[in-house]
């Protein structure tokens, strides 16, 4: 049985898809089925947001998370109108801290800026940068829309800091020192935490 919410840590994670533009080489998709107490993050097929907002319900009282986070096997942004769907539903519901984990390029997407339609629903965007240049991020991520992507990626940084208040990026420890200092310069440029995730 697929899983759409699951607890990890405390924090209620949402699975609302298993498509994503990008395969990257560090993706944990491709290690494992499952994290926290979900039986599977591997989905029978996209779930609409009326199924995603019943899988929560049963996670209730949501005032027992510290945050809820559109993450799982798949880009949040590849199921857009059911992210923003559920996320209104649950600025609703009185949750006031919503995550979202994402790569960066839900412009492309989508078709247009989505950074002004997050304004009021997503408190954070944890954003993978995962490069510190184009031509890395396309050998390590092979995003489906080739080099722009990564300029793509740095547009929508820069443009979500206007509309969610807390935004910060994230690289995998298996890159080079030097492309790990490059990526930390980016941050700091940008004025935005830069975490460095452990490759397991």
């Amino acid at each position: 049985m697929s899983s759409l919410a699951y607890r990890y840590k405390n924090a209620l994670y949402l699975n609302i898809t298993n498509v994503c533009p990008c395969a990257c080489t560090f993706c944990l998709r491709d290690e494992f089925k499952t994290i926290g107490d979900a039986k599977s993050l591997w989905l029978d097929r996209e779930p609409i947001a009326t199924e995603v907002i019943a899988a929560i319900q049963e996670y209730a009282p949501l005032a027992d998370y510290n945050e809820v986070v559109f993450c799982g096997f798949g880009e949040p942004f590849s199921a857009y109108d059911t992210m923003i769907e559920v996320a209104d539903w649950l600025r609703g519901q009185g949750v006031d801290h919503i995550r979202v984990n994402t790569n960066g390029l839900g412009d492309l997407i989508v078709g247009r800026p989505t950074a002004p339609e997050l304004e009021g629903l997503i408190d954070e965007l944890s954003i993978s940068l995962n490069a510190p240049d184009a031509q890395t991020y396309l050998e390590l991520c092979a995003p489906e829309f080739g080099l722009q992507s990564y300029d793509a990626l740095l547009r929508f940084i820069k443009d979500a800091q206007n509309y969610v208040p807390t935004i910060t990026l994230s690289i995998v420890d298996f890159l080079s020192e030097n492309d790990i200092s490059k990526c930390q310069e980016i941050a700091n440029k940008l004025g935005i935490p830069l975490r460095i995730r452990h490759f397991s």
